[in-house]
């Protein structure tokens, strides 16, 4: 079995890595059903879609039961949603903690358990994280960034290992700096808070990796199309890294 036919989840589906992964799915025969707190951008993807925020538990099954209901049982999950903020860690406040393990380790955790049901009774599932570097290392002032992230690593290790003999795998795609509007938004801050050109500001982001360039979405697309192909069926509780050898 591959995703071809099988009804994909993908959240943050209204721009960038989401967007662009959601419709490389749609082009193998996958049924794609997008998810996002703004309904403008997510209809203007083309695909159906479902409000929610995936931080919040009960929005989440709800969004997943209106996706159930139009278009079957859901086999396949993007966790793409995530936010990044960028302070030192001893200005760092204990909400700026909790936001970030929120939407990026719980956002994950709340949509994988919405369609594991789904997932066990087919006996076919594919739990994939768009996790990030920063999952695998440090970086300076994203502190809580990484921990989240960290967390979502770990968290795809041992779901594999729970749920491998039921037919799914899980795993997380860890790129490094992807060219998206979120990135745009970090260079925005380097500016706001250094004084840096925007050149020197995007040279910052970029310098660890070797071949000194940012990731693109339709990479990251790529990475995620692969892990849910036939080829991939014994890809289990890896961390498929995109960082032009950084890591």
């Amino acid at each position: 079995m591959t995703g071809a036919q099988k009804h994909i989840v993908v959240t943050g589906g209204g721009s960038g890595v989401g967007a662009e992964t959601a419709r490389v799915l749609a082009q193998t025969g996958a049924h794609v059903t997008i998810m996002g707190r703004r309904e403008t951008p997510l209809r203007a993807q083309g695909l159906p879609y479902q409000i929610c925020d995936v931080t919040d538990p009960d929005a989440v099954e709800a969004a997943f039961e209106a996706a159930r209901k139009a278009h079957g049982p859901v086999l396949g999950v993007v966790a793409n949603a995530g936010a990044a903020d960028s302070v030192p860690f001893a200005r760092m406040t204990a909400e700026t903690m909790t936001d970030m393990l929120a939407v990026n380790l719980m956002g994950v955790v709340n949509v994988w358990r919405a369609a594991l049901q789904d997932m066990k009774q087919a006996g076919w599932g594919r739990m994939i994280a768009i996790a990030s570097t920063a999952g695998l290392k440090g970086y300076p002032y994203v502190s809580a960034y990484c921990a989240a992230k960290h967390g979502v690593v770990g968290l795809t290790r041992s779901l594999a290992m729970e749920l491998a003999g039921a037919g799914i795998t899980v795993n997380a795609v860890c790129p490094g700096f992807v060219e998206t509007p979120l990135l745009d938004r970090s260079v925005e801050n380097i500016i706001a808070k250094t004084g840096l050109s925007e050149d020197a500001a995007r040279d910052s982001l970029i310098r660890n990796n070797p071949q000194r360039r940012f990731i693109q979405a339709e990479e990251v697309a790529g990475a995620v199309s692969y892990l849910f192909s036939d080829a991939a069926r014994s890809v289990n509780g890896h961390c498929l890294t995109l960082s032009g050898g950084e890591i």
